[in-house]
């Protein structure tokens, strides 16, 4: 249907490094997320806490979580703002592994955030473990000790680990193991998970994501999309985006849109044209400005939507779920995402959303239909007329984008 559109104004790189963690017989049992990224502007003291956020943000709305750890746990680094519930952990405990820093300090503040996460289910481990600084405050709330096999002596590591076993059933996770000798200390102090560059240096996981400004625009796509829509919101979301309002005016000012008086505002737009020609208009304004794909491309992501939308009685769905499924395939398109990856950032009905990541519904089945009768594959559907409807949308979705042009 379309070619993608490179990675550009549209789009950013999304980043999160992930670590595995090994058991004794050496399979991946868990995967230690990690911040990779820039810190730009942002302020030393706040750092740990960007990195926390990033990388949560990233693993579990960027990439999905399963894409980043597949159904296996990942140990996220936690700061003081999460543990005392100043900032709420965006997923359940079935997912995650608490590690609690060396370089926070244990206060009554943080024992008793720790303790309520390890009672929700929560599972805690206690990084760089070495006693004296005061985590050993947190040993009766952890299940793993992760230990520096890099930073201290043998007989130090094996003191350390003879005393947490004596304190209670927790898991010893030797970290940092970088040579044979470190290995062959894991095996004879007992531990039982392993981590470091000798097993397997972190990986960085890499996604293009959409700029948080392309992405509200998006979501304007969505909410304009809908038949409920109201006239005072769509007047709200053009007045204040200034090219939008340009863009919708220069529109309804061209000869493709009819008009005998020339439109001196968007309001004014609106009552001539009626909000259905308003909303078809406004959208390819804001899909323009989100994937800065080329008039081409735009035509046939254009096309690909109303295409559905003239399927959607054959399926028994609403024009306008079609409509919204079948653009939103096509920017997903563009992006080189999956139609899930896209979707899952928008505030769509469970109809279109089920559509999108899985297929589901028939409004799933007509995405695929069209998809399929674009690529000239087989189908058990029968359309009436399908080259006729399809020359009708592109020949729309030509004059929409045409429109824009001025």
């Amino acid at each position: 249907m379309t070619t993608s559109a490179p990675v550009g104004s549209g789009t950013r790189r999304v980043h999160v490094g992930r670590q595995p963690i090994f058991n004794r017989a050496g399979h991946v049992v868990a995967y230690e997320l990690l911040f990779r990224g820039q810190w730009d502007s942002v302020e030393a003291q706040r750092r740990d806490t960007f990195a926390t956020s990033q990388v949560i943000v990233n693993a579990f709305t960027e990439f999905g979580i399963g894409a980043v750890a597949g159904d296996l746990p990942c140990f996220i680094n936690l700061t003081r703002e999460f543990c005392v519930g100043d900032l709420a952990l965006p997923f359940g405990p079935d997912r995650a592994v608490l590690e609690i820093l060396e370089t926070m300090e244990v206060d009554d503040e943080v024992l008793a955030g720790v303790t309520r996460l390890a009672e929700a289910g929560y599972k805690i481990a206690l990084d760089d473990f070495a006693w004296g600084q005061g985590h050993e405050k947190l040993l009766d709330v952890a299940s793993y000790v992760k230990i520096d096999f890099l930073a201290d002596h043998p007989t130090g590591i094996e003191r350390v680990i003879a005393d947490c076993r004596r304190r209670g059933r927790v898991s010893i996770v030797a970290e940092k193991l970088e040579t044979d000798a470190h290995l062959a200390l894991a095996d004879a102090y007992g531990c039982e998970l392993r981590q470091g560059y000798r097993l397997s240096r972190p990986q960085v996981l890499t996604a293009a994501s959409l700029n948080p400004s392309r992405l509200r625009r998006l979501e304007l796509i969505a909410e304009l999309s809908s038949a409920e829509a109201e006239v005072e919101r769509v007047l709200s979301v053009i007045a204040n985006d200034p090219a939008l309002s340009m863009g919708i005016l220069r529109a309804c000012n061209s000869a493709a849109a009819g008009v005998l008086t020339p439109v001196s505002s968007v309001r004014q737009a609106v009552v001539m044209l009626g909000l259905t020609q308003i909303r078809q208009w406004a959208m390819l304004m804001i899909l323009d400005g989100v994937t800065s794909a080329s008039d081409e491309q735009l035509t046939m992501t254009l096309a690909h939507a109303r295409l559905c939308q003239y399927f959607a009685a054959a399926f028994e769905v609403s024009d306008d779920a079609a409509f919204i499924a079948g653009l939103i395939s096509g920017v997903a398109e563009l992006f080189d995402q999956p139609s899930a990856t896209v979707a899952a950032q928008l505030p769509l009905s469970g109809e279109i959303s089920a559509a999108l990541t899985d297929g589901g519904g028939r409004l799933g089945s007509l995405l695929g239909v069209v998809h399929a009768y674009e690529h000239g594959e087989p189908t058990d559907y029968r359309i009436t007329d399908p080259v006729r409807a399809f020359f009708e949308a592109l020949q729309w979705s030509t004059r929409m984008v045409r429109s824009t042009r001025g």
